[in-house]
């Protein structure tokens, strides 16, 4: 795994005995020796801890900030209230998805941006572009990323000397200078994601792990965990080919920018609705125990191509394999029986509401 990039704590995890794999040109922590499905349950139960290093945060600062990322993402960013976090997205003038992204307003004229790993440069490169003109600075920041995940997260974080019981989910403080703390995560579960410099994270890290019921979670359990919430991995679920429509995400954009936003692609967009999908984004349960991996391609009883999987995989809360893809829009409807070829075997499944697993966030 020669020129992956490597995490900060990359030490600490191979000390803690990680599997590692290249994912978004990085060296990352798949499972660690007690297994994926020990790191899932047991980030359903009590907490599990995620190095997210790999994603990255730019800082948005300037009298402009406003106007520039509603030009940037389909974001009423005026509206957004300091310490509130939205989810949101980067279109081109196509409508397609370039990323999937949290918007955090920290003060009148200050944001924070969380970006996917594998489209960290090219974020940059993007929003860089369309800050000209604008009285704004990008920042990116070197930052370490922890997501502590699970029903614990906050007693562990109290134990830790970090009280944020205060915050609900998808809010957001700076407990102290140069670190950013959200009430939010990829697992469904109730959890904070923790951007602090590197200089703290070991002590930190030490810290959290003074607490037995803090375990090591890598990649794979990441990736179960946000499946069994429905939740978008991109370059999966989600590329610059599909539109918020089929992704089933128009629920992040309000209805008064569809319909009347000048952000990037907004008039696609309503192009697009105007016409209407034709296909969309729907969850998947295949019969008996056998996984639906992406790529499969999902077929009607005649045996005609009618979708595909983008994601799928084995369901350990849930009990049972899971999926998402994109089926057309006539097929849309919970109970809707389609199938799979699966290295030969004809895989029945039906579509499936999302998410498979109840999501557990703190409300306010």
């Amino acid at each position: 795994m020669r020129d992956l990039k490597t995490l900060p704590l990359e030490t600490m995890h191979e000390e803690a005995g990680a599997r590692f794999g290249a994912f978004a040109g990085w060296r990352m922590p798949l499972t660690y020796p007690a297994g994926v499905m020990k790191e899932h349950q047991h980030t359903r139960e009590k907490a599990g801890l995620f190095d997210i290093s790999h994603m990255r945060l730019f800082e948005v600062e300037g009298a402009d900030a406003c106007a520039f990322l509603s030009l940037a993402c389909p974001l009423d960013a005026v509206a957004l209230e300091s310490g509130r976090s939205k989810y949101s997205m980067l279109l081109n003038e196509q409508a397609g998805i370039l990323d999937d992204i949290i918007v955090t307003r920290l003060d009148t004229d200050r944001f924070m941006i969380v970006a996917n790993a594998g489209n960290a440069e090219k974020d940059h490169r993007i929003l860089s572009g369309l800050a000209r003109g604008f009285n704004v600075s990008l920042k990116p920041l070197d930052r370490v990323l922890l997501a502590l995940q699970g029903p614990e997260a906050e007693s562990v974080l109290i134990g830790a000397g970090l009280d944020l019981s205060d915050l609900s989910f998808m809010s957001a403080v700076e407990p102290q200078q140069d670190w950013f703390v959200t009430r939010s995560g990829y697992t469904g579960e109730d959890g904070f994601e923790i951007a602090l410099p590197p200089s703290h994270a070991q002590a930190f890290v030490e810290k959290l792990f003074s607490d037995e019921r803090v375990m090591w979670a890598g990649l794979a359990a990441r990736d179960s965990l946000r499946l069994e919430a429905g939740l978008c991995l991109y370059g999966q679920d989600l590329d610059e080919n599909m539109d918020p429509a089929r992704a089933a995400i128009l629920w992040a954009i309000p209805k008064k920018l569809r319909e009347e936003g000048s952000f990037v692609g907004a008039d696609a967009l309503r192009g697009l609705l105007a016409k209407g999908v034709e296909e969309t984004r729907v969850g998947l349960k295949p019969e008996g125990r056998q996984p639906v991996r992406a790529g499969a391609i999902l077929m009607n009883e005649a045996g005609e191509a009618v979708g595909r999987v983008t994601s799928g995989g084995f369901g350990p809360s849930a009990g049972h394999p899971v999926a998402m893809g994109y089926v057309s829009r006539a097929l849309r409807e919970p109970g809707t029986i389609l199938f799979a070829d699966v290295r030969g075997n004809r895989v029945p499944l039906r579509v499936h509401p999302l998410p498979f697993m109840p999501h557990r966030y703190r409300k306010g």
